[in-house]
């Protein structure tokens, strides 16, 4: 048994089997996930898994070297934003519109779905390598 990180089977192996510059996605529990993107449901009720708490334990295990996510979040959600640019400080930062953000999901290699409700929580990681 797996004695700490991610316990969750399905998004550990996502994880492991990612290579550099491949795209994955954290979202919102209303966030659509293009057909044929693997979907990694967290989701247990409204705010269970949080956005934060799920970002949290994916970046303990993951190296990210870029991130896209939606202009709106500026305005709709400045608190979600500075967590967001202090977690992954120092790397790529990209904005688009929420549509666009939503285009953008279908190259994804999976896409992990969280239980928040706050406005924008969705983001798309690019792997990055560890060496």
């Amino acid at each position: 048994m797996k004695k700490g990180g991610i316990l969750n089977a399905q998004l550990i192996g996502c994880i492991a089997a990612l290579g550099h510059m491949d795209l994955f996605m954290v979202g919102d529990a209303g966030m659509p996930v293009p057909k044929g993107v693997p979907v990694v449901d967290l989701a247990l009720c409204g705010g269970v898994p949080t956005f934060r708490q799920t970002m949290d334990a994916i970046l303990g295990e993951t190296v990210v070297e870029g991130y896209t996510i939606a202009d709106e979040i500026v305005e709709k959600n400045p608190e979600l934003l500075a967590y967001i640019r202090e977690k992954l400080e120092g790397t790529e930062e990209t904005f688009v519109p929420h549509s666009e953000l939503k285009k953008m999901a279908a190259n994804v290699r999976f896409a992990v779905r969280t239980g928040e409700f706050t406005p924008y929580p969705n983001i798309i990681l690019r792997a990055g390598v560890a060496f």
